[in-house]
């Protein structure tokens, strides 16, 4: 990544993450603290979305009401038990971490799911803009559905925004693999829930995972925090504290609990403020 200042990490957490992700970034913003101004965002299935939102130019306070709108176009959804399964037997069996991702693509690949169209049209739906941010830099994170390899989409690599964002946001088994460059690609999360890691480099990192899931194949926010901290990064990783996880409920993929989960990110905001100013503007020990 190089080395820069400050970056923003936001986290897979399907549709209630998206939601209480921006929030909580509502929240932050009421008490003076935007993260918007990131010198990089770094965004993965739900953070992907919010990342291109937050980088749009689209005032925080549309984006924030946007989520308290009637979920019309958003498709009710959840991850099937066959999809748990085959996730998880590839965490425990397959011999490495691509091996694993290869097995998780197959099962992504021969799923019936809607049309790749479709799914599109609903992506487009929730960003503001369709173009990559200019003023920011950018990182949508995909993994190829064949290879297991891992790819971090940008502007200055060809893919549309709204493809990669699809792409980053296509859960294994639920929605479509995405076609971008001939290859067809699955959700970021697959190799990690917030890719945190990409943020190497950066002296201020504040993390938002709204599923901080963690697998011996798969590493969580926490764990690549710890990693950024060994190498002089001040990190701060924010999760759902008791009532937002309550207001998101059991299934991050039912649209018709988004509003309730960002009012629970805004309410959260004023409680970790200090601690996201501390990492994001204090001053360095």
């Amino acid at each position: 990544m190089g080395r820069g200042e400050r970056a923003l990490v936001l986290g897979g957490g399907g549709v209630t993450g998206v939601a209480w992700e921006l929030g909580l970034l509502t929240g932050l913003a009421d008490a003076g603290l935007d993260l918007g101004d990131a010198e990089v965002v770094i965004g993965t299935s739900a953070g992907s979305v919010v990342g291109a939102q937050l980088t749009s130019g689209t005032p925080l306070e549309t984006l924030y009401q946007r989520q308290l709108a009637p979920p019309h176009g958003e498709i009710a959804a959840a991850i099937g038990k066959r999809a748990v399964l085959t996730m998880a037997r590839s965490a425990l069996t397959s011999p490495d971490v691509r091996a694993a991702r290869r097995r998780i693509g197959r099962m992504a690949l021969a799923a019936r799911t809607g049309p790749e169209a479709e799914r599109r049209k609903v992506i487009e739906s929730r960003l503001t803009s369709t173009e990559w941010p200019r003023e920011r830099r950018l990182l949508v994170t995909a993994v190829d559905a064949h290879t297991g390899g891992f790819a971090a989409f940008h502007s200055g690599n060809g893919a549309q925004l709204v493809d990669a964002v699809a792409a980053s946001c296509a859960v294994p088994g639920v929605w479509p693999c995405v076609t971008i460059g001939g290859r067809q690609w699955m959700d970021g999360g697959v190799r990690s829930s917030a890719n945190a890691d990409l943020a190497h480099g950066f002296r201020r990192v504040v993390v938002i995972a709204p599923l901080p899931l963690h697998t011996p194949l798969m590493p969580g926010p926490h764990q690549q925090a710890d990693r950024l901290r060994r190498d002089g990064a001040r990190v701060t990783v924010i999760t759902p504290d008791g009532r937002a996880r309550e207001a998101m409920g059991r299934n991050a993929l039912d649209p018709a609990k988004r509003a309730d989960a960002a009012r629970a990110g805004r309410e959260q905001a004023p409680a970790i403020a200090r601690l996201v100013n501390d990492v994001w503007r204090g001053t360095r020990s």
